[in-house]
């Protein structure tokens, strides 16, 4: 992956000034976003903000001169022809690249909360927006990690970012060369695949999800990948009452996660 290959063809332009190193490096767009970046152990190169941004991003600034952040004040226009989100709420960073981890990391985080492991696989999660939401959402519900594909899924970009909210920079993601071997890997260590499908047999409240848990979560348009969903242990189903037939992919997530989140407290 080339340095610029999250920036548009404006955002190139406006970084003409930034050092060229091997150091890869993305744009982290929104205020809550960027705070946690900037709490997080993630090198920041460059912040953005607009002259007009007021003071509520004085926190952020706060953290930033801190860190010796290098602090570029500009017009909201610059920002705005930068931007990939277009939701940039007057502050952009420039940070390196979110490293992915190993499904070994997501088991000793586990481990070190003395927890069974909860994971989120996301089987053809292409929108980034939503897989954002559900790192979101695991990262809130206490999850240990989430599995993408390397291939057929969003990555972990601007947008991506901007809809986890910050959480990406605590929730371990594991990008996947194999799925299905990444799968097989958690089962042969004990994990229960839960596939979840509008047809599923399993309705999710009446499902035991208190042990060594991994929620898949399939595209909107077509769910899970056919060998994914075979390699499942369970297919589970969310019960709706409305008309809608479904709910979205990082609200089924959600939903999913904090079922079993609430299973867990109880312990029955």
């Amino acid at each position: 992956m080339k340095k610029d290959a999250f920036l548009t063809a404006k955002s190139k332009k406006e970084f003409n000034n930034i050092d060229q190193t091997e150091t890869k490096t993305v744009l982290t767009e929104g205020r809550n976003a960027v705070l946690e970046l900037l709490k997080s152990d993630r090198s920041v190169d460059k912040l953005y903000v607009a002259k007009d941004a007021g003071g509520a991003i004085g926190g952020i600034l706060k953290i930033a001169r801190a860190g010796k952040v290098t602090i570029v004040q500009c017009d909201r226009r610059k920002l705005d022809s930068m931007s990939e989100t277009k939701a940039h709420q007057g502050v952009i960073a420039v940070a390196s690249e979110v490293r992915y981890k190993t499904i070994e990391d997501i088991f000793a985080l586990a481990e070190d909360r003395d927890e069974k492991p909860l994971i989120v696989i996301c089987d053809g999660i292409t929108d980034p927006h939503n897989l954002g939401a559900i790192i979101r959402s695991a990262e809130v519900a206490g999850a240990h990690g989430i599995i993408i594909p390397k291939r057929r899924s969003a990555g972990v970009n601007a947008a991506c970012a901007k809809a986890a909210a910050g959480a990406l920079e605590y929730m371990p993601i594991v990008q996947a060369t194999n799925l299905s071997n990444a799968i097989t890997e958690l089962k042969d260590r004990g994990v229960f695949l839960y596939g979840t499908d509008a047809s599923g047999q399993n309705d999710v409240f009446e499902t035991d999800l208190k042990g060594a848990t991994a929620i898949v979560i399939g595209s909107e348009g077509e769910g899970m990948a056919k060998l994914t969903k075979e390699l499942c242990d369970f297919i589970i189903r969310i019960p709706v009452n409305g008309r809608i037939t479904s709910l979205n992919a990082s609200a089924a997530a959600a939903v999913v996660l904090f079922e079993s989140v609430r299973q867990r407290k109880r312990k029955v």
